[in-house]
């Protein structure tokens, strides 16, 4: 018989319980955040036509990096590498019904075909929040505070990270009227600028030589020089500075400022490389040094519903992850501790077994969460597995306390032990609980 590995699949992570825990936090904190902005859960199916990707997602997420396959029905289907497109068709499919504004949120699963890596893995889960059919820059000034919010609600400051802007808009501007580049190699070179901070400046210099040809090039360069030392659009050259889309981005600086947003800054090399962008891009970035990189980012893409046959209607999403969320918060020493959702480890002494399981069940009918150790193990090895598993509780039961209905109940954490009664086990445990939910911001204890 062939020997099977233990090993998940390239790409992808085993949740163990601990590791759950982390996961539950995240999302629950996400959720919490979003909810408070009017946003409604929804999902969408994990296979779609590929057609559905083909049409804006760009070259390389379709080509390289989808999961794909012909069905028995000789369809080709991928497995949703992002859920842009898939909520965009949702939307169409109900143009006529929909209130607007609609605001929607999912945290599901997708796959991508990349190089594994850390922060980044095949298989990833992902929050994507949208606003449609607001057309006015207080779209994207709505969703960069929500992503905000979500950094301070797992106790990031300002300082943690800086939220960097731009428009594509602006970014066409310059590429065809200030750059000079025609359709393709403005294309070109906007997947170059979205590599820049992952490539050698060699690397860069020479492939923008190649996208500008060699006559052009040193103009070119000089150019994209002047650029990438534009700080703030007052730096930008007075050809791009006068444009409507440079007034779009300063709008939306008066309004990010209005709603408590200090750290954005604006970034002209940012271009967030998915096709299907119209306007505002932005991206939350780490600040700490040991995970200085791109969290999260989004932007406005209001022709996508258009491609699905309706008309077309304005959107504007981002998208935070789970690993990146997880590397920021172990980077920034955010990441609370975590306790098992089970309350109590019964540990049974002697023969005192069936009465011990009424008691759970009586508990179990109080919502209390309760774990019966019924493996006859000694009683130190009872302890430590009630222990190892970050049990808050032990509560012992033997014949003795059978009879007397007076049970030993001990907090794990601050080894107090007392004898209770049925009722007042409850009542501790329930107490105790109450007592994790007002101090999860002081103590960092979060239960899950």
């Amino acid at each position: 018989m062939t020997k099977l590995s233990a090993e998940s699949y390239r790409g992808s992570r085993d949740w163990y319980p601990e590791d759950l825990r982390i996961r539950k936090y995240i999302f629950q904190t996400w959720r919490q955040v979003v909810k408070k902005y009017g946003y409604e859960e929804y999902d969408a199916p994990l296979l779609e036509p590929i057609e559905v990707y083909e049409a804006k997602s760009g070259q390389e997420l379709v080509g390289e990096q989808t999961y794909q396959f012909v069905d028995r029905g000789d369809r080709r289907v991928a497995i949703r590498p992002e859920m842009t497109p898939s909520v965009s068709r949702m939307i169409a499919a109900r143009r006529q019904e929909i209130a607007y504004p609609a605001r929607w949120f999912s945290i599901a699963q997708f796959m991508r075909y990349e190089r594994p890596q850390r922060g980044r893995e095949r298989e990833f889960w992902q929050l994507n929040v949208d606003l449609f059919g607001v057309d006015n820059t207080q779209g994207e000034a709505e969703l960069i505070a929500i992503g905000s919010q979500i950094m301070k609600a797992f106790g990031a400051t300002d300082d943690m990270y800086v939220i960097r802007v731009n428009n594509r808009r602006l970014i066409d501007f310059m590429m065809a009227h200030f750059l000079g580049l025609d359709v393709q190699q403005a294309q070109q070179m906007i997947r170059l600028f979205d590599r820049k901070n992952k490539i050698p400046p060699e690397v860069f210099r020479d492939q923008a030589i190649e996208i500008f040809g060699a006559d052009a090039a040193s103009v070119g360069l000089q150019k994209i020089a002047q650029l990438l030392t534009a700080h703030t659009m007052a730096d930008l050259p007075e050809e791009i500075r006068e444009s409507e889309a440079v007034r779009d981005v300063q709008r939306l600086f008066t309004l990010l400022e209005r709603s408590g947003v200090t750290n954005a800054i604006f970034d002209i090399t940012l271009m967030r490389g998915l096709d299907y962008y119209t306007g505002t891009v932005f991206e939350f970035f780490d600040t700490h040094p040991d995970n200085n990189r791109a969290l999260f980012g989004g932007g406005r893409y209001d022709g996508l519903v258009g491609v699905f046959g309706a008309e077309p209607v304005g959107a504007v999403g981002f998208a935070p992850g789970l690993s990146m969320m997880e590397l920021f918060l172990e980077a920034h020493d955010l990441m609370p501790e975590f306790i098992s959702s089970t309350d109590i480890y019964m540990i049974v002494l002697g023969n005192a077994m069936r009465g011990a399981l009424e008691v759970a069940d009586e508990l179990r009918d109080e919502n209390v969460n309760v774990e019966v150790d019924f493996t006859g193990r000694k009683l130190d090895k009872q302890i430590k597995s009630a222990v190892k598993k970050q049990i808050p509780y032990m509560m012992f039961v033997g014949e003795e306390e059978l009879e007397n209905e007076i049970y030993t109940l001990k907090n794990i954490i601050t080894g107090d032990e007392q004898k209770l009664s049925l009722e007042r086990v409850v009542t501790a445990v329930k107490d105790h609980r109450r007592q994790l939910s007002r101090s999860d911001d002081d103590d960092d204890v979060f239960d899950v």
